[in-house]
């Protein structure tokens, strides 16, 4: 167990990100927050304290949380002006932020956050890498899979105060590891929305109803996570957004970059980052992932099922 009433800083308060901060608040602790836009009333009516930048976030906390879409996001929180290293750098008086830790909980380059590491590192404080898989259903419920990045001591350490976002918490290995992780884990999903969206297509084209297709294959050996919820929306077209196709893309576009750094073909997914292609070129961008059948019903020339 974690004590309560610890020094939090968390700066992203999007679509996951809010309920994140929303858990770490209820155990008690006291947050400090920075986000593009306003932070959500809930958040503020629970008395968390509002920082102008990310600067302001790592001065007051002990632990800062990272929650943005990109790479370049995660690089300007950092690194760029009134960011989160300024912060640590501390004054004269007070030298530098030594003890703290930067948690990065976005899904980016590993590459990059390799290098972001030994910068923070280099400032006296520990830095983990924790992207996040389960969307904004997991966020909300707090049943996140988070894959961590680091040094052992620091994950031992923050362990706590990831499980009061996540179920399934693994360090999967040392700095960029765990966004190596997460990278695998959307080459995984992306693959399976797809085929999900193929069959359904398939099937409804074929003349039999989606639904019962859908609920006869949840009992055999097909039968999969992404089948159960996003075969759902696919039917019942349900596509707010979870987790954004521009947001997959962008995470499939790490996959192939990185795949051409270290000679590896991986031509299924090539074909998966091109039906979000397609669903961007669409106007879909914004939708959740699972929308990505609508690229598959646009060359089929026939919806799984119509649009409400």
């Amino acid at each position: 167990m974690i004590k309560s009433g610890l020094k939090l800083g968390f700066i992203g308060l999007g679509i996951m990100g809010a309920p994140m901060a929303g858990h770490l608040l209820k155990a008690g602790h006291v947050l400090f927050v920075n986000t593009v836009g306003n932070v959500p009333q809930e958040l503020a009516d629970d008395g968390v304290t509002i920082c102008t930048t990310a600067q302001g976030v790592a001065e007051r906390a002990d632990i800062i949380f990272i929650m943005v879409p990109d790479t370049p996001d995660v690089e300007k929180v950092l690194f760029g002006e009134n960011g989160v290293a300024q912060g640590l750098k501390g004054s004269d008086n007070a030298p530098a932020g030594r003890g703290k830790t930067v948690v990065d909980m976005s899904s980016i380059d590993p590459i990059a956050t390799r290098g972001f590491a030994e910068k923070i590192k280099a400032l006296g404080c520990d830095y983990l890498d924790a992207p996040v898989s389960g969307g904004e259903v997991g966020a909300k419920a707090a049943s996140l899979t988070i894959m961590v990045g680091g040094e052992p001591q620091a994950f031992e350490r923050i362990k706590p105060l990831f499980e009061l976002m996540g179920k399934n918490i693994t360090l999967v290995g040392s700095a960029g590891d765990g966004q190596v992780c997460k990278v695998a884990n959307q080459i995984i999903v992306a693959l399976n929305i797809a085929a999900v969206g193929e069959a359904l297509v398939f099937a409804s084209k074929a003349g039999a109803d989606p639904a019962r297709v859908r609920e006869a294959l949840m009992g055999g050996f097909a039968a999969s996570r992404i089948l159960e919820v996003h075969g759902e929306r696919m039917i019942k077209r349900t596509f707010a957004p979870g987790f954004r196709i521009a947001l997959h893309q962008k995470d499939l576009n790490l996959a192939l970059q990185g795949a051409r750094a270290l000679g590896v073909a991986l031509p299924q997914t090539a074909i998966a980052a091109q039906l979000m292609q397609s669903c961007v070129a669409l106007g879909h961008g914004q939708a959740d992932h699972s929308a990505l059948v609508r690229a598959l019903e646009a060359m089929a020339q026939h919806p799984v099922a119509p649009d409400a």
